[in-house]
C-alpha cells in the first residue's frame, strides 16, 4: 500500500484500509528501518542524494507498487537521475516505471510473467550478513581510491 523511509512515508490510498493501520504499520517498519541503519551504518549518516545518481537495484519486478513509492519517496531527496535495475521485470511494471525513474535497465522483459521466483533456480533472502560484508567491502574501495 506504499513505501516507508525512516523520515518519510508513500501510502497509496484503498478504501478497505484505516489509519489505525497505516500508523501501527509505519512505526513496525520504521522499527525495523532504524535496527537495520544501526546495523549496516553503524554510526555513519546515509549517503545525501541530491545531485546524484541514484541506482535502485530489485531481483525482479512484479506489479512495481512497491518501487513506485520507494521513488516517490527517493524524490524527495532530488536526485539529480534515478535508474531503476533489475534482472527481470513483467512488462505491466516496466511501462509504469519508465514514467516515474529516469531509466529503467533489464536484462529480461519476458512475455509471460508468473512471478519473480519462476525466474530463479535459487531466490533465497539475502542474509543481513552477508549485506554487511558487501557494505564493508565497498567501504574497503571507497578508501582504497
Amino acid at each position: 500500500i506504499g513505501a516507508v523511509g525512516l523520515n518519510d512515508v508513500y501510502v497509496v490510498p484503498h478504501d478497505n484500509v484505516t489509519p489505525f493501520y497505516i500508523t501501527s504499520e509505519t512505526e513496525a517498519v520504521r522499527t525495523r528501518l532504524r535496527e537495520m541503519k544501526r546495523r549496516f551504518l553503524g554510526n555513519r549518516e546515509p549517503e545525501d542524494l541530491s545531485g546524484k545518481t541514484v541506482i535502485v537495484i530489485d531481483d525482479g519486478i512484479a506489479t512495481g507498487a512497491t518501487l513506485l513509492a520507494t521513488l516517490a519517496i527517493l524524490k524527495k531527496s532530488q536526485p539529480a537521475k534515478i535508474v531503476v535495475a533489475t534482472p527481470v521485470i513483467s512488462s505491466s511494471a516496466m511501462e509504469k516505471l519508465s514514467a516515474e525513474a529516469d531509466e529503467v535497465i533489464t536484462l529480461h522483459l519476458p512475455e509471460t510473467f508468473y512471478g519473480v521466483g519462476a525466474f530463479y533456480t535459487d531466490f533465497k533472502q539475502v542474509t543481513d550478513e552477508e549485506v554487511i560484508f558487501y557494505l564493508g567491502k565497498l567501504r574497503e574501495l571507497k578508501k582504497a581510491g
